[in-house]
C-alpha cells in the first residue's frame, strides 16, 4: 500500500486535506497541512481489498467480542509533506457521532525519532504521549475521547488513516 501511496502522490492525485464533514469542508493550512486520497472498493486495488478484507475481519471481532456495533468505516492514504503537521483535534464530529473509532498504520520505513511528525496524544490527565510513526505500527483509540495532534515533520509521513462507524 506504501507503493500506492507513493503512485498517488508522484500522480499529483493527493487531495489537500479538510477539516469537517460531508456538507461543510474547510481548508486552513495553519491548521491542517496534509494531503490525502480516500480508498474506495471501487478502485478495485488487489492491496486496498485485502486491506477492506482485513478491516471486515477486525469489525466483526470487535462487534463479536465487545459488542461495538460497528456498522462501517472509512479510510484514506495520508501523506504529510515535509514541514506538514494537524493540530490539537478530536476525530468524531460536533454534529456527527458516527465516528466511534479511530484508526491509524504506518507506513513509514527507517523512521527515525529526528524526523518528527510523532502522533501527540492529550491524555485526560494533561499528559502528552508522543507516538512515532514506524512502519507497522497501528494506533487505535476512541474518536470521541481522544485530543491529539500531529507534529511538524522532517521528511515526508506516510499512512493510512481511518475510521470505525456506527449508524
Amino acid at each position: 500500500m506504501k507503493n500506492n501511496l507513493t503512485r498517488l502522490y508522484q500522480g499529483n492525485l493527493l487531495l489537500s486535506a479538510g477539516t469537517g464533514n460531508d456538507s461543510v469542508v474547510i481548508q486552513d493550512k495553519l491548521f491542517r497541512s496534509d494531503r490525502i486520497y480516500w480508498l474506495d472498493r471501487a478502485h478495485n486495488d488487489p492491496h486496498e481489498n485485502a486491506f477492506f478484507d482485513l478491516m471486515d475481519r477486525f469489525v466483526s471481532h470487535l462487534n463479536s467480542t465487545c459488542y461495538t456495533g460497528i456498522t462501517g468505516y472509512e479510510f484514506h492514504y495520508t501523506l504529510y509533506e515535509k514541514g506538514s503537521f494537524y493540530k490539537k483535534h478530536l476525530d468524531q464530529f460536533r454534529t456527527n457521532v458516527s465516528r466511534q473509532y479511530s484508526m491509524i498504520m504506518y507506513l513509514n520505513t527507517d523512521w527515525q525519532l529526528a524526523d518528527g511528525g510523532e502522533l501527540c496524544v492529550h491524555h485526560a490527565d494533561n499528559n502528552l504521549q508522543n507516538i512515532p510513526p514506524m512502519n507497522g505500527k497501528s494506533v487505535f483509540f476512541k474518536s470521541s475521547e481522544l485530543e491529539h495532534e500531529v507534529l511538524v515533520t522532517n521528511k515526508p509521513r506516510m499512512s493510512i488513516t481511518g475510521w470505525l462507524k456506527i449508524g
